[in-house]
């Protein structure tokens, strides 16, 4: 996924499928500049962790 789509998605009212490692996620935050993302898995919204945009895709 490119940063632009990421913050896209992070910035929408309408929940948009995303996976990060085959898991579905959440998109919480989009830090363009370091090209990282900050994420939780739909079912574990207190774990979070920062990957990389480009390991995320659009379900």
């Amino acid at each position: 996924m490119d940063a632009q789509r990421a913050q896209e998605i992070s910035s929408s009212p309408n929940m948009k499928s995303v996976e990060y490692n085959g898991q579905e996620v959440y998109i919480e935050h989009v830090d363009r500049s370091s090209g990282l993302a900050t994420i939780h898995p739909l079912n574990e919204p207190n774990n979070k962790q920062s990957v990389s945009i480009s390991e995320l895709s659009e379900a």
